[in-house]
């Protein structure tokens, strides 16, 4: 098997997130990549991070904290959880991490709130979107979403920064599109109804929809593979 060099996988994964926003007319610095590094080794983390990548994506909990202990000389690495949340494990996310990208529930975000060390800053908040609609994907509903966040934007420990979907997989540009188009529209209802929230995050696209999503207005794409290679 052909050793990984994140140096070199990292600044391909860059060239093609800066290629896409030049062809969607979008500034260099409007999205950037999450780099999902579940099931790596922490060395392979190490070695990201020292190419210059700071936001890691993790799914699962035990692992990224077994990551976060061996790599707590980082001080400026940002966690972000982006798997399915359980509400006996909300205490450990919001001890240890700076994003929750999952919340697809007011009992998850309630506890999370509740649970976030006063010492820490607010807890960056992606509500969770079933954009393709997906009896086996978790997320609301976009009807479901307003209510949600309305409570979330109550909770004083977390702050409300934006949407995530995963879309249902899509053979045409267009077909990606669609579905990435509704999450944009539904941020966009919410920053017009709560005009002084932080609602600057579109947490969307993956490798073989990243141009789509940075079409239809990505701010964070979550790269694994095209980072890391494949799982094992």
């Amino acid at each position: 098997m052909t050793e990984v060099i994140v140096s070199e996988t990292l600044a391909a994964a860059n060239a093609r997130l800066a290629a896409a926003l030049r062809q969607a007319g979008r500034s260099a610095d409007a999205a950037r990549l999450l780099a999902v590094s579940k099931t790596k080794p922490d060395a392979m983390v190490r070695d990201t991070y020292l190419a210059g990548q700071r936001d890691f994506g993790e799914n699962y909990l035990q692992e990224a904290l077994d990551k976060q202990e061996a790599l707590a000389d980082l001080q400026d690495i940002v966690w972000h959880l982006i798997g399915p949340l359980q509400s006996n494990k909300t205490r450990a996310v919001a001890e240890h991490f700076a994003w929750v990208h999952s919340v697809d529930r007011e009992k998850i975000a309630r506890r999370l709130d509740e649970q976030r060390p006063d010492a820490l800053p607010p807890l960056n908040i992606c509500l969770q979107v079933n954009v393709s609609g997906e009896p086996s994907k978790s997320g609301v509903t976009l009807d479901e979403l307003e209510p949600l966040a309305a409570a979330v934007m109550n909770m004083p420990h977390l702050v409300l920064r934006g949407l995530m979907a995963i879309p249902a997989p899509a053979t045409s540009f267009e077909e990606q599109r669609a579905p990435l188009a509704a999450l944009r529209k539904a941020l966009e209802r919410l920053q017009m109804r709560y005009p002084q929230a932080p609602l600057d995050t579109l947490s969307m696209g993956m490798s073989d929809d990243l141009e789509a999503a940075v079409a239809e207005g990505a701010t964070l794409v979550r790269l694994g593979t095209a980072i890391f290679g494949a799982r094992q």
